[in-house]
């Protein structure tokens, strides 16, 4: 099972690139780096930057994903190796995506940032430290993010129209509301900045990939019995 659920995902991330379904969200997220992290700026905060707008990015990719395939392909698909099957590894494609992604911001903040830390902070945390805590904060909004794009499209959503403006609500309030893995991790990373007290959000992973292998499960037996 495991390895056709991976053919699978590989299929949909060729219809993402094929499609060029891809390029408006990593153009939406290059420019929001740009304009949000500035060479030179201390690298936590740019960090915390970079896994925030991360989220609503990774559940456009859920978006782009389902949208890639043409109807009677998507149909034979489904007839050939089930609906539930066929809908989990689209979200494992948007997933990969929102990782990739992950790494190479961090990578780029790593790059280009100046201090690990603000002027100030009581200590410095070293930047593997950071780095770490980084790709960790990142993960969670990606997997977030895919949450939110699953819960706003098909089959959750049959009427495309309310999409957008669902999964842009659903990453608002899993950025803002205290109890969010997502807001734990971003918060966390713009509170060491200041302190130079880094703690890798392993709970708030933890909790992240635990709620979307819930929602990611529901969302796919619910494939099989809805229409799109």
């Amino acid at each position: 099972m495991s390895a056709r659920l991976g053919a699978l995902t590989r299929y949909h991330l060729e219809l993402l690139l094929r499609s060029h379904a891809w390029l408006p969200p990593f153009l939406a997220y290059a420019l929001l780096l740009v304009v949000g992290v500035t060479v030179g700026d201390p690298m936590l905060g740019s960090l915390g930057f970079g896994a925030g707008v991360l989220l609503p990015v990774s559940a456009w990719y859920v978006r782009g994903v389902l949208g890639a395939e043409p109807p009677a392909s998507r149909a034979c698909l489904v007839a050939a190796a089930g609906p539930a099957r066929v809908h989990l590894a689209a979200l494992l494609a948007a997933l990969t995506v929102s990782l990739v992604l992950a790494v190479g911001q961090v990578a780029a903040v790593w790059w280009t940032s100046g201090p690990v830390a603000n002027a100030g902070a009581g200590q410095d945390p070293g930047a593997g430290r950071a780095v770490l805590a980084g790709l960790a904060a990142s993960a969670v909004c990606a997997l977030l993010g895919v949450l939110a794009g699953a819960v706003a499209n098909r089959p959750v959503l049959v009427r495309p129209q309310y999409g957008v403006p669902t999964a842009l609500a659903l990453a608002a309030l899993l950025l803002v509301v205290p109890v969010s893995p997502a807001n734990a991790a971003v918060r966390g990373l713009v509170a060491a900045a200041r302190t130079g007290r880094v703690a890798v959000p392993w709970p708030s992973l933890l909790a992240a990939v635990v709620l979307l292998a819930a929602v990611g499960a529901g969302v796919a037996a619910l494939a099989g019995r809805r229409p799109e």
